[in-house]
């Protein structure tokens, strides 16, 4: 099967949770014989048409000068036909399927699937809805809302990564149960395994790891308090919150007022080889999101064997619940966090058998090969829709 995956992001560039999907995906597809051509934006450190492990990559200059920076929703969608033109590179290639990737290239995957007379999957990675706690503010908030509304109708079938992002964009867009297919998220544990020999976990005192989007919905607030309660009792803690985003000054100011400054670091964005030597060396991993559609930061904790303790939301209790893999509080509970870190921290050898679950629970059910072969299937049913 010809598949052209379009994406906002793409290794190099890395925004969130999609860049690492679509690779991951993509690769898994060709391992498995299907042809892949990523759509997506130019990146200095990147050539505008390359072939990475099959997979052919054609990057567009998309920068419109033109139009006002406070027009969000309008550069995206101006932006798009940059996208659409990459098409005229492919000479007679031709896809079976488009699969776009969240709204962002909504207009670009509607566009090209009524050019090249072939059906649209999109996957649905959040919703603005969801973010905000299932209310759509007026202005960009709800304008990005339709945009979500619009692409999953005009899709012949949905994707989310959950059980739990199934029903809300169900819900949330009003659509037929049986349009919206489950697939999960995955992760190539072995770019996140340890070094062997494995590096002793707090061995330069007890270190809490966190990472993301700095956003209000994912949490970071609650952990921070659970510092202030938890460094009295666990000598030489140190928390690292690593990310870029909107919510980091309000976190930096909770801090400061909280008189953690000097215990939880900010460290801004981590490239991936750091952020996996900290995954390493972590005494535990928290993840402490409101909200979170998949949860691969999960995932990739399990994957780099880091003892995880995370918020029972969305599709992180979905995918951790009863697993054994690690310990689950639930959103928002700066006690029931602060308990479990203390557990923890306490006696790092009962991790152990959370750590093999967590190999196991990677390698069994979330290997991007895994999550491929639950996508083509997906594909071949818009093919019949479309026929």
């Amino acid at each position: 099967m010809r598949v052209a995956m379009i994406t906002w992001e793409y290794p190099p560039l890395v925004v969130g949770g999609i860049s690492p999907h679509v690779d991951g995906l993509s690769s898994a597809l060709v391992r498995a014989g299907h042809e892949v051509v990523v759509l997506t934006l130019a990146h200095h450190d990147a050539p505008a048409d390359v072939v990475v492990d099959g997979v052919r990559v054609l990057r567009a200059v998309t920068d419109q000068p033109w139009l006002p920076d406070d027009g969000f929703v309008a550069r995206m969608a101006s932006a798009n036909h940059h996208l659409v033109q990459l098409s005229a590179r492919l000479g007679g290639w031709r896809p079976d399927v488009v699969h776009a990737h969240d709204w962002l290239v909504a207009w670009a995957g509607d566009t090209l699937q009524a050019l090249w007379d072939v059906p649209m999957v999109a996957t649905i990675h959040a919703t603005e809805r969801g973010r905000a706690g299932g209310h759509v503010a007026p202005g960009q908030p709800s304008a990005i809302s339709s945009v979500e509304w619009w692409l999953t109708y005009q899709a012949r079938r949905v994707i989310a990564c959950s059980h739990f992002m199934v029903d809300e964009v169900v819900g949330a867009f009003s659509l037929p149960t049986g349009k919206v297919h489950m697939v999960p998220n995955g992760v190539d544990a072995g770019e996140w395994a340890p070094p062997v020999p494995e590096p002793r976990r707090g061995a330069d005192g007890p270190l809490v790891v966190s990472w993301g989007r700095v956003q209000s919905e994912k949490g970071f607030q609650t952990l921070i308090d659970a510092a202030a309660t938890l460094r009295n009792d666990v000598p030489g803690l140190r928390v690292v919150i690593a990310g870029r985003g909107s919510h980091l000054d309000a976190l930096r100011q909770q801090a400061d007022h909280l008189g953690v400054a000097d215990v939880v670091h900010f460290a801004g964005f981590v490239p991936d080889d750091e952020l996996r030597a900290l995954l390493h060396r972590a005494s535990a991993v928290v993840i402490p999101s409101f909200y979170e559609p998949f949860g691969i930061v999960a995932l990739e904790a399990l994957a780099a064997r880091a003892p995880v303790i995370a918020a029972a939301s969305g599709g992180l209790g979905e995918i951790l619940g009863g697993t054994d893999a690690a310990l689950l509080y639930p959103p928002g509970d700066v006690g029931a966090l602060r308990h479990l870190l203390a557990q923890l921290l306490g006696d790092p050898t009962s991790a152990k058998a959370q750590q093999d679950a967590g190999d196991e629970l990677v390698r069994t059910r979330y290997s991007w090969d895994a999550v491929a072969a639950q996508t083509v299937p997906v594909y071949e049913l818009a093919r019949r829709d479309k026929g």
